[in-house]
């Protein structure tokens, strides 16, 4: 199997392309950030704002690939160091 050669773009976000990602959060996603930020649940946040825990799901499992994080931990890191949550919401 020949290698294929990798112009490095591909794994490689540039600064502009990152920026649109933050600012294309929508208001639910960034309200959703915050909700797990303070340590709700799928199923809390779901009931606080009335809508399905699958629903809830979606909303961060997109949340997450926007950002390009695995786990709760990364998107609450990244959600910090993107300002997108207050440095005293995060739940402890």
């Amino acid at each position: 199997m020949a290698k294929s050669k990798s112009t490095g773009r591909e794994s490689k976000v540039s600064p502009p392309q990152r920026h649109y990602e933050i600012h294309s959060l929508t208001a639910r996603q960034k309200e959703i950030l915050r909700l797990v930020a303070q340590g709700f649940t799928n199923r809390e946040i779901g009931e606080r704002l009335d809508i399905s825990v699958r629903t809830v799901e979606v909303h961060r499992f997109n949340l997450m690939r926007r950002l390009r994080v695995r786990n709760v931990a990364q998107l609450l890191r990244q959600g910090l160091a993107l300002r997108l949550i207050p440095k005293g919401l995060v739940a402890k």
